[in-house]
């Protein structure tokens, strides 16, 4: 038995009393179950969480969401206290990582949130206070 399975031994007889084989078989059993439902590929949730993980990036797309429709990058740069560059720099990764658009007219380029970004602030505004 490995340290990780001598633990849920542990585990199960502090909670249930007493522990078998048959009982650990059972609960890997059921782990294993809720493992196999979490997505294969977590890239893209993994680089969507990480993007917003930054201050920069995560007052882009809230100042973006808050606008409510396309904004320019000279309309971004003034309120976004960093350099320019990183606000470039900021809204290339947004677009990398699914949570901005961008669409280029003449020498301008727009950016607005996708339904991604939404739903991310969404939760993360409906789960701030007290849901523990």
């Amino acid at each position: 038995m490995s340290s990780q399975t001598k633990r849920l031994e542990r585990l199960i007889t502090e909670k249930n009393g007493g522990c078998c084989d048959s009982d650990i078989e059972e609960r890997l059993g059921s782990l294993r179950s809720h493992h196999s439902e979490v997505p294969a590929d977590s890239d893209a949730d993994l680089t969507a969480l990480k993007t917003l993980g930054s201050e920069t990036r995560y007052d882009i797309v809230r100042l973006l969401e808050a606008a409510n429709r396309e904004l320019c990058v000279c309309e971004i740069n003034p309120i976004v206290e960093v350099s320019g560059s990183a606000v470039s720099h900021a809204l290339s990764d947004l677009y990398d990582a699914g949570l901005v658009t961008r669409r280029k007219d003449g020498t301008w380029r727009y950016y607005e949130t996708t339904n991604r970004a939404e739903a991310l602030l969404k939760v993360l505004d409906e789960t701030r206070e007290g849901d523990r």
